[in-house]
């Protein structure tokens, strides 16, 4: 099996890494110093569950140096998704399946219109990873991948990757339902990422604190409210949920939005609170919660000035 990896940030760089280290044909699309010391020096993660240095990886920048392939984890920002999509032309042979790993819930009809739905599974990522510096991925907690056909099928394919993502020895699911699997991740992220990009600190502090707990769990209910409206069944009652799942993350967990935000980058909240908004307007739900957060957060969507 061959894989190639568009995104080699957390996300990618992560599965990625434990996916090469287990011995699959893994190859990085990156650019910048991250492509340059992959190439120089390897790969590295930083990791709770265990270091890993991976002192040679197949990394490029031009996906025709590549090829086809089997597999495409397709893990950029929501921000760099038209160019990324771009690259994915040279990589696709009849078979090739695309997975998208992205935050949101709009990626796989972008990757359809892009690429074809034959070509289009879906996919969610649980993990709290970042590039620490360029080569050197820090992983914190979580590392749960879930992946589906949008018919539901368990398609050979797929049950090869789920056999790789195994060996690679982090959790993996192999879905029949993938599309309540994105927005059940969705309810969850949405809230992570607003919630600790809002209050600039790690989700220790908001769960030790009453109203700020109270705060993630209305936010939780709205975007639950919008995936309801839009018929899409996540499970009721989620919110108690979410609130014991983060109490018993580390208290230092960070989302990326937040990362991102304290680095100064581009930070992805259109996708996330502000298409929880976005979305609600359209089924006529309110979020007074998600819409603080994107009013909070707008002035540095664009990153630094």
């Amino acid at each position: 099996m061959r894989i190639a990896i568009v995104g080699s940030g957390g996300v990618g760089g992560y599965f990625g890494g434990r996916l090469a280290a287990a011995g699959t044909d893994v190859t990085f699309l990156a650019r910048g110093a991250h492509l340059d010391v992959m190439r120089a020096r390897g790969l590295r993660i930083t990791s709770p569950k265990g270091d890993l240095h991976l002192p040679h990886v197949k990394a490029e920048s031009d996906p025709a140096a590549v090829g086809p392939v089997d597999i495409v984890f397709f893990a950029v920002k929501l921000y760099d998704t038209d160019s990324a999509l771009a690259l994915l032309p040279p990589l696709l042979g009849p078979h090739t399946v695309v997975i998208g790993f992205q935050n949101g819930v709009e990626t796989i009809g972008m990757l359809t219109r892009a690429v074809g739905a034959a070509h289009t599974a879906g996919g969610v990522s649980y993990v709290s990873a970042v590039i620490a510096e360029p080569g050197v991925i820090k992983h914190t907690a979580m590392d749960h991948l879930i992946f589906g056909e949008q018919d539901g099928s368990r398609s050979p394919r797929l049950e090869a990757l789920l056999d790789a993502c195994r060996a690679a020895g982090f959790q993996s699911t192999l879905s029949t339902d993938i599309t309540v699997e994105i927005w059940t991740k969705f309810v969850r992220l949405s809230v992570f990422s607003g919630m600790t990009a809002v209050t600039r600190g790690p989700i220790g502090v908001i769960v030790n604190d009453p109203e700020l707990l109270e705060m993630l769990k209305a936010a939780v209910r709205e975007t639950l409210s919008v995936a309801h409206a839009k018929g899409v069944m996540v499970a009721s009652g989620i919110d108690e949920d979410v609130a014991r799942a983060y109490k018993a993350l580390p208290p230092q967990a960070k989302a990326s939005m937040l990362e991102d935000l304290e680095r100064g980058r581009r930070i992805e909240l259109p996708w996330l609170s502000g298409a929880v908004v976005r979305l609600g307007k359209e089924v006529g739900v309110p979020t007074p919660t998600h819409s603080f957060i994107t009013t909070v957060l707008k002035p540095y969507v664009n990153g630094a000035a």
